[in-house]
């Protein structure tokens, strides 16, 4: 049997992970305590010190696929250099390989998302999803970007690189051609959204 992945002290931390493996690789229907407290290798009743019931435990990895979503697109903003083109381009990425590695988290964390409208999964996904408003912001501050509702700026590029993320886990795109077409797509986006002179 392999290592134990956790220590007493973060039992939630290793359920979490594991939880997100699952879905990962055999998708949200098969996610369950028992089966969990399984493959994490500790007794069934163990995970409900952390989660009293299924729900929560969908709750706990929404809010962590928001919280580490939104550190990816943070971490791919801060190491894309100043300009504001290359910090757009590579949140794009950084979302749509996001999107394709974890479409089933993503589709759980979405419906997390519509039936909380308040509490800390709303305030997970509007951190995650700062990143991206506040690079809208920017631009039209820099004159980049036409003037305007941000929100809705930014539901224009989220539709956009939304959209090719399910090209991808369709399989009407190959995962190799992510960066071209981010790359086209912002382009664009640019262009079509470019403040008029």
């Amino acid at each position: 049997m392999s290592e134990r992945p956790y220590h007493h002290g973060n039992l939630r931390a290793a359920l979490l992970t594991q939880a997100e493996r699952i879905v990962r690789e055999r998708g949200v229907q098969e996610l369950s305590l028992r089966e969990l407290a399984r493959e994490v290798g500790v007794s069934h009743a163990a995970p409900r010190r952390h989660f009293p019931d299924r729900q929560a435990l969908l709750d706990a990895l929404t809010e962590a696929g928001f919280d580490r979503l939104g550190s990816e697109l943070r971490t791919a903003v801060d190491d894309a250099g100043p300009a504001f083109s290359a910090q757009l381009r590579a949140a794009a990425v950084a979302y749509v390989r996001f999107a394709t590695r974890d479409a089933s988290l993503l589709e759980l964390m979405f419906a997390g998302k519509h039936q909380e409208q308040s509490g800390a999964l709303h305030e997970a996904s509007a951190q995650a999803f700062s990143v991206l408003l506040e690079l809208i912001e920017r631009g039209q501050a820099e004159g980049v970007l036409d003037r305007g509702e941000p929100e809705r700026v930014g539901l224009v590029l989220f539709a956009t690189i939304q959209g090719i993320a399910a090209l991808v886990t369709g399989g009407l795109v190959r995962a190799e051609q992510i960066d071209d077409l981010v790359a086209d797509a912002i382009e664009h986006f640019l262009r079509g959204s470019r403040a008029a002179a």
